[in-house]
């Protein structure tokens, strides 16, 4: 059985709109379970907050993400992980990228490097910093 590695977003509130705003750019369908759904509410004014949620295309992307309520601590920090994204060709990704920036920060364009034909960095509007490139064959020399 193969084993498989889904990012999992923490958010303070923004969960189903990063959720949404992810389906709009890869496709798919999702997922999302409230605190009342779940029968898990807290507090009222976090019964829509999301207890479970995820994102899967049918071109192999996942993502999951919940809004950790507020009698547990939390803090984004500034870079504390990565979401990559890598395709196989060019086009795949800048299609991608151009959907993902909407609302962005970008850190890296989206361009040529030494290493993939198209490779960019951005922070998105809910602070997830996301790596797109083009998947290539690396040598071990």
């Amino acid at each position: 059985m193969p084993v498989t590695t889904t990012p999992h977003l923490n958010f303070r509130g923004d969960a189903r709109a990063a959720l949404e705003f992810y389906q709009s750019v890869f496709g798919g369908h999702s997922v999302i379970v409230t605190n009342e759904d779940a029968h898990s509410v807290e507090t009222p004014d976090e019964a829509q907050q999301v207890k479970f949620g995820q994102v899967i295309g049918e071109n192999g992307f996942q993502i999951m993400a919940y809004d950790v309520p507020a009698s547990v601590s939390y803090d984004q920090g500034d870079k504390s992980m990565f979401v990559s994204v890598r395709g196989g060709s060019a086009e795949e990704i800048a299609e991608l990228w151009n959907k993902l920036t909407t609302g962005s920060t970008i850190i890296d364009d989206l361009s040529p490097s030494f290493f993939s034909p198209a490779y960019g960095m951005l922070k998105d509007q809910f602070g997830v910093v996301w790596v797109l490139d083009v998947a290539v064959a690396y040598s071990a020399a």
